[in-house]
């Protein structure tokens, strides 16, 4: 398994027991700011920094 589908799996995990153990709202919150904030940063990133980023990604897939 590629280490992207590692981390993907196990946000999907801890989405799972987060929203058995906390109360519905809660959970929702926590688990959109745990996505909002690697969007934000993205999002802060100026156009060379971004195109740099896309560029590591790309020659990742190739591997």
């Amino acid at each position: 398994m590629s280490p992207r589908g590692k981390v993907v799996l196990g946000g999907a995990v801890a989405a799972i027991v987060l929203w058995w153990i906390l109360p519905g709202f809660i959970a929702t919150l926590l688990i959109l700011g745990i996505i909002a904030v690697p969007v934000g940063a993205y999002l802060m990133l100026d156009t060379s920094q971004r195109r740099r980023v896309r560029g590591h990604a790309r020659k990742r897939l190739g591997r």
